[in-house]
Parts: C-alpha cells; structure tokens; sequence
C-alpha cells in the first residue's frame, strides 16, 4: 500500500515510471461536478482536486445543448445551487447561456476556475490493489472534438487517424474519485433502418450538437423528435434570425403537454421586481424557493403513484391538459396530441410555446414515419406510428408523401441506459463495471452512488436517482454531501477505503425495481426512456425527493466496508468509550432519582463521578495502547 499526501504532486520524477497523484480527481465540469469542487472546498476547506472535462466549456449539457430556444423549463429560483443561490436571473425561465453564466460566476465565487481542466477526456479508471489508488487513463483532446459525440469522434478516427482526435495520453494516479459524467451526454444516432442518408446533399445533425454554422434561411427543415428540446426548438425556426421556410415535425407518440409555470405578477413586473426584492431579503427567495420545491413534491403524491389520490390526481390533470391543448391548438391535430398512456409514465413538456407555434402554416406536425431520404427530399409513410395504424376510426394520414428537405434535425433523445459511458470502470478482481451491471440484470448502485467493489469512488447523479417531478440539481446536491461524509473521513487519514457491502447494493437494487412496478412509470401503458425495452428502470427513483434528502443526511454506516487506518481506529474507539460513560451516567443518575427522590442526590454525583472518573481511566488507556500502535 502506497502511502500518499493530500497534495497533488509528482511521483517517480522523471523516471518512465513518474505520474502525478491527485487525492481527488472528479470526472465532468457539469453542475454535479461543479457542486462537487464548490463543496470540497466550503465544507472540507480541501482545494488538491482537478476537474476534467470532455468538452471545450464548462456547464455538462448546457453546454452542449446551445440550439435556438434553449432554456430552463423548471423556475431558474429552483435551478440553482442551494449554498450559491442566484436572485439576479432575467426571467422566470431563463436561456441556456444564461445558465453557463451562471455556473462560471459559481466557479469564480469559490475559485475553483483553476481546477478545471477542459478537453481531457477520462477514458478508464482501474482499482491498483496494492497501491489502493485509482489509476486514470486521460486523453488530451484536439480542441473541439470533445463537443463531438463518442461516434462522431470514431468515425473522425476511422477517416482521418487517432491524431485527428487525441493529442496525447497520460496515467495518473487518484485515492478518491467522483464521477459526474451525467446522463444526458451521448445523443441518440441516426436511425440505421432509414435509407439514403449517404445520398442527402443537405444538413444531418442533432439538437445537442448544433451546426452554429447551417443557414436556415428559406430552408424545408425536417425535425425528428417531439421531446423537451424540440418543443423549445420548433418555434423558434420559423422566426427571427432563422427564418426557415418550412419546419416539418415528425412525432412517434404525443407528450403530455403541461402549460408552462408563469411568473408571478407576469414576466415584466417579475424580471424588474424579483432580483431588487430576493437580494435585499434572501429569505424571501428562500421561502419562494421552498415554496417551488413544496408544490413538486405534491405532484410526486398525487401524479407518479399508484394510489387512489395519485390515479384521481392524473384524471384531473389529464382532462386539464386535454382541455388547454384543444384550446390552443388546431382542430387537424387534436386527435394526434391525445395520448393513450397516464400523465407521468414519459417525461412531460412544460411548454409555453410549441402548442401555440402550431397554428403557423410553416410549422407542420404529422406521425408519419419517415421511411428514406433522397438528395433533396424525405419520404414519409406509408403508414403511422400515432394511432394505431389498424384504427380504421383514425383522420390521421398514412398515405405516402414526399417533402422537400435541406437539413435534417435530430431531437430524438439520448443514450440514458448506458450510464457512465464511454468511461470504462475497472475495480477489484479486475471486475468491469458495466459487465457487472449486466451480469446483475441493468445499471444500479448504491443509493445511485456507490457499487460494492469499487472503493472509494462515487457517482453523482447515478442510476436510480432521476424523481421525476423536482430539480436535478437539488438532488446532484444530496448525492455530493453524501459523498462528502466519506471522502472526509478519507482525507483526514481516518479510513483508507471504503465501498458497499454486496448484499446492501443488491438489496438497494432489488427494492428500487420492486417498488418502481408500482408507480406510473411501469404502469402508465408507455414507452419512454426511464426503462428498457426488458423492463429495467435504471433511471428513476421511486421516492420522494424529500426521502432521498433525508437517507443522504444520515448515512447507514453499517452498509458500509470502511477500512480504518490505526488513527481512525483510535478515533473510533474514543468516540465509543465517551459514549459508554455517557450512557453508564446516565442509567446510574436515573437510578438515584427513582430510588431517592425526596433525598439527597450525594450519592448520586459520588457515583457519576466514580463511574466517569472509570470511563476516563479507560479512555486514556486507550489512547495509551493507540497512541504505541501509530508508526514512527
């Protein structure tokens, strides 16, 4: 076992052999990562880590996902960092490079800029038993090909060599990690059951990675995808600076369409009034922050559940929605936007503009699928996906139709059950992470945070810990104080390692899946992105957000394997010593009182003191013996 500072700092110097060490090393610059850096330095006062980051900016998926439209559809009050509240937002729900803004100020408030290294790709951790450290493999990045998916920068190197991609490969060396890879980072590709996409002259790309350079101007836009990132995009396309002549939206099922939360006193009053009013009385945002969160977890009640409350509170919401959509939309589409499965089963859009762009004539929805492309032009049909084709009932077009096309935009989602990839995991025995998540049926950890196996690394924001219904970033938070419980003790040289104990992972893991059966997401009658097509939900949790803040707080030590160092044991065993006596006080003193309650309490301090004037005897012992054990 290698002994190690809490210093970064270069070993071997310039031997073939050197590396550098890092006591912590994070993987992802995006919010769960940020958080991370933030509160290792305000909580641990702890600033001998380093970021790194694939892409060439900070902000995970706000920064890859910069399409026209882009925004925080939840209120941004609740879209920001409890410890670095942000009062000052432009509105209700601001734009996406807003959202960057705000995550550099963070890094610049807690100065941790310099700790983050951007175009570095983590390509593999493995577990170094001896050493008890975990050796990284880092690719240095040519600029920009780190905003490029895993595909796009293979196929770069299938075309053009490896050069074109990497710079150079280094290993180092890490006694703590913590993953904050994120989930919404490989987009879905092209689908390979559509021909002619070698022959279209025009422009392929997705809305995670958007062409900054495609002119839309007069443009037959063809779009794949109704999810949140479409119904932002769409109507923005028709409109200034875009322009384009005609948008095609291609839809598979219909969302459920939520009106979107309207600032209080209306945009105006709300942007001019709420940063004067939340900065001069912080608790003010405080309560209107809690106020946002409080109305979240009713829906998580009476929305994603399996009860009688839950199934009458997605009635009525279903028939609210259902009522909007029809109010705002045209007649030719009410059949089409009506779904056939329980609010909550797929992710909803809260929207504020996609319905209502539908009555522009440039802007086109159909359920037709489309089934080839040509130089210029898609074909749609035969046929639909949304109603059932056989619904001999349905207006819905299935006859084929041919559409002039210059660029095709995907907004079909991302790969969300292959977590942590491309980021290959190797821990004890050799064992690989996600071959061990196959061989246990899909994706899971610990509280979504820890695999037995793996000492001493955390994920943050891992399986199973999506609710649904509250703020991402509210839950980044709980996992990273979790996390920070162990990797103090760690840094503190009171425990060398710690993971999971089997059973617990595979009893945690067997209850998320059970008690998910129960809840909208398996019941709801959909396909969407939270499972498998075997059933396997890795994504949600099937709590409140409130139970999860509360299992983060206090920890089930007794899961745990921690290895103590002889420090740690002393520690311990003073801490159990201290609360002997205490309890030995205790049950003595309640004793005297019951037995000599109209008497004098003399015999009662001459006997607390004995006893405590005994448990110091043994403390100092103790600390004797502990104290000869520690090396020289």
């Amino acid at each position: 076992m290698a002994s190690q500072s809490n210093t970064i700092h270069v070993v071997n110097g310039y031997d073939k052999d050197a590396y550098t060490y890092y006591p912590v090393i994070v993987v992802g610059a995006g919010e769960s990562g940020l958080a991370m850096g933030c509160r290792l330095k305000e909580v641990l006062g702890f600033d001998q880590f380093r970021i790194f980051e694939r892409q060439s900016g900070l902000g995970g998926t706000w920064w890859s996902n910069r399409y026209p439209g882009v925004a925080c559809d939840v209120p941004a009050i609740f879209y920001s960092f409890s410890f670095c509240p942000n009062y000052k937002w432009s509105s209700f729900h601001p734009p996406g490079p807003e959202i960057i803004r705000y995550f550099q100020g963070v890094c610049e408030k807690y100065q941790i800029v310099d700790k983050i290294q951007l175009n570095t790709e983590v390509a593999e951790l493995r577990w170094l038993e001896e050493e008890e450290l975990w050796e990284a493999t880092l690719q240095y990045l040519a600029p920009g090909t780190g905003d490029l998916s895993t595909k796009e920068r293979r196929k770069l190197i299938a075309e053009r060599g490896w050069e074109s991609v990497y710079l150079k490969e280094e290993r180092i060396r890490a006694k703590i990690v913590a993953s904050a890879a994120g989930g919404l980072v490989e987009p879905n590709a092209w689908p390979d059951t559509i021909p002619g996409g070698e022959q279209f002259e025009g422009k392929i790309f997705h809305s995670a990675h958007w062409d900054q350079d495609v002119d839309l101007q007069d443009k037959d836009v063809i779009v794949l995808g109704t999810g949140c990132s479409a119904a932002q995009l769409v109507p923005t396309l028709v409109k200034e600076p875009y322009n384009a002549k005609s948008v095609t939206q291609l839809m598979r099922s219909p969302p459920w369409v939520v009106p979107r939360i309207e600032a209080p006193f209306g945009e105006k009053q709300w942007a001019k009034w709420s940063p004067r009013i939340f900065s001069n009385f912080p608790i003010l945002g405080q309560a209107f922050r809690t106020f946002i969160f409080a109305m979240g977890e009713i829906d998580y009640w009476t929305i994603f559940q399996n009860t009688a409350m839950a199934t009458k509170g997605r009635k009525m919401r279903e028939g609210l929605m259902m009522k909007h959509m029809r109010k705002v939309v045209p007649v030719k589409y009410h059949e089409i936007l009506t779904p056939d499965y329980g609010v909550g089963c797929k992710r909803r859009i809260f929207d504020a503009a996609w319905l209502p762009s539908l009555n522009n004539p440039k802007i086109d929805l159909t359920t037709q699928p489309l089934t080839s492309l040509q130089p210029r032009s898609v074909t749609l049909g035969p046929g639909r996906t949304y109603p059932d084709p056989k619904d001999e009932n349905s207006k819905a077009p299935t006859d084929e139709v041919q559409l002039p096309a210059d660029v095709i935009i995907l907004a079909n989602g991302f790969e969300l059950t292959t977590w942590l990839s491309p980021l290959k995991i190797i821990g004890k025995g050799g064992a690989v992470m996600q071959e061990v998540w196959d061989s246990r049926g899909g994706p899971q950890a610990y509280m979504g945070t820890a695999m037995d196996g793996f000492p001493n690394l955390f994920i943050i924001f891992g399986p199973n810990t999506a609710t649904g219904h509250s703020s991402v970033i509210l839950a980044s938070e709980n996992m990273v104080e979790y996390s920070l419980k162990f990797i103090k003790k760690i840094l503190n040289g009171d425990v060398q390692t710690v993971d999971v104990k089997k059973e617990k992972e595979q009893a945690w893991t067997a209850e998320m899946q059970e008690k998910l059966q129960d809840t909208v997401w398996h019941s709801g009658g959909c396909h969407s992105w939270y499972k498998t097509a075997n059933g396997w939900n890795s994504t949600a949790y099937p709590y409140s957000q409130v139970d999860y803040t509360l299992r983060c707080m206090f920890p089930k030590w007794s899961d745990w394997n921690i290895q103590y160092t002889t420090k740690g044991l002393i520690k311990e065993r003073i801490k159990r010593t201290v609360k002997l006596v205490v309890l030995l006080a205790g049950i003595v003193g309640a004793y005297y009182i019951r037995t000599d309650v109209g008497g004098t309490l003399m015999r009662l301090q001459i006997m607390t003191k004995l006893y405590i004037k005994l448990g110091l005897y043994g403390l100092l012992g103790l600390m004797q013996k502990g104290v000869s054990r520690l090396p020289d």
